[in-house]
């Protein structure tokens, strides 16, 4: 029998995103639903992230992991109430059969140039930030910034993608339920460390994942469906799009929330930045129209986004936990 799993991750020309043709909006759609339907991760190429914006983030990545662990531990994210801040070596384990994730983390969400003004769910509130690094907040806002447009600017496809009308989600991502999060793997050992990865199979757990590579430190990888691990090749010019849990549990896994892994074996240090972009977290998050039926039953408790991350974060920092 001929198996119908994917062996690579398409990629996908965003340039018609906005078009004022509603019948090119509408094919970018249907490929981007091809997508999520049999793979759940693609490319992006013409995602409008200036390149500027982008080395500015990489360098203040690199700056700040480059801080003694004395004044990282400082923003520990472990004292923070809202998940935001420093997560250290094996601080984070999102596989719970492995030990621990063999990375650095640096958490921030959204806030105005006055600081946040939201206290509507356990992952919003204040930010931390380093001291003595000039220009480190303005540059990680200002890719967080741009990042959250692109993922306000794929709503309406995903919309068309399910063919319902493009402002379906308009209503249900107006506080920017967003975390960008710089990461640093150092290499690991070309011996398996056993039970220790870059971070560990998992799935995400917003809506979709917007994510940079360094085009040079190849590490992520995708699972089929025949249980194989296809390698998310850095590609320059693009960022890798995925899936997560809250888009599968909306469509009732007509769209694919897919399991990855990184394993930095190339010797370097790794950077990336995912940026983690999850619908306001009062949202509801029940099948929608068209998602369920007689061969599609529902198949998850109804939750709200908030409850459903929250629950998912609590889980993965409760063994580093204090």
């Amino acid at each position: 029998m001929t198996s119908t799993a994917f062996e690579e991750i398409p990629i996908i020309d965003l340039s018609n995103a906005t078009s004022k043709d509603p019948a090119l909006r509408r094919s970018l759609a249907g490929d981007i639903r091809n997508a999520c339907v049999t793979v759940g991760f693609f490319y992006v190429k013409n995602h409008g992230i200036p390149e500027e914006v982008i080395n500015k983030a990489v360098s203040a990545s690199e700056r700040f992991f480059s801080l003694p662990i004395e004044a990282k531990m400082k923003l520990d994210i472990h004292a923070s109430p809202n998940f935001k801040g420093y997560t250290a070596l094996l601080g984070e384990n999102v596989n719970l059969n492995n030990k621990g994730d063999l990375h650095e983390a640096f958490d921030v969400g959204w806030e105005t140039e006055e600081g946040p003004t939201r206290s509507d769910g356990a992952m919003v509130g204040r930010n931390v930030w380093p001291d003595n690094l000039p220009g480190f907040r303005e540059d990680v806002l200002a890719y967080y910034d741009a990042a959250v447009r692109l993922g306000l600017l794929l709503f309406p496809l995903f919309a068309l993608a399910l063919d319902l009308p493009e402002d379906f989600f308009t209503d249900k991502v107006t506080k920017q339920a967003a975390i960008v999060r710089l990461l640093h793997y150092p290499p690991q050992p070309m011996q398996p460390m056993e039970g220790v990865e870059g971070i560990g199979a998992h799935t995400d757990y917003e809506c979709f994942t917007v994510l940079w590579q360094q085009d040079d430190t190849p590490a992520l990888q995708v699972m089929n469906t025949d249980g194989k691990w296809i390698d998310a090749t850095p590609i320059p010019g693009t960022l890798v799009l995925n899936l997560g849990d809250q888009l599968a549990r909306w469509t009732n896994d007509v769209f694919k929330s897919t399991v990855h892994r990184a394993i930095n074996r190339t010797g370097k240090r790794r950077y990336s930045i995912p940026l983690f972009f999850g619908t306001d977290y009062n949202v509801v998050l029940e099948p929608l129209p068209g998602c369920v039926s007689p061969d599609n039953p529902a198949k998850y408790e109804v939750v709200t986004a908030g409850e459903y991350v929250k629950s998912r974060l609590e889980a993965t920092y409760a063994h580093s936990r204090m």
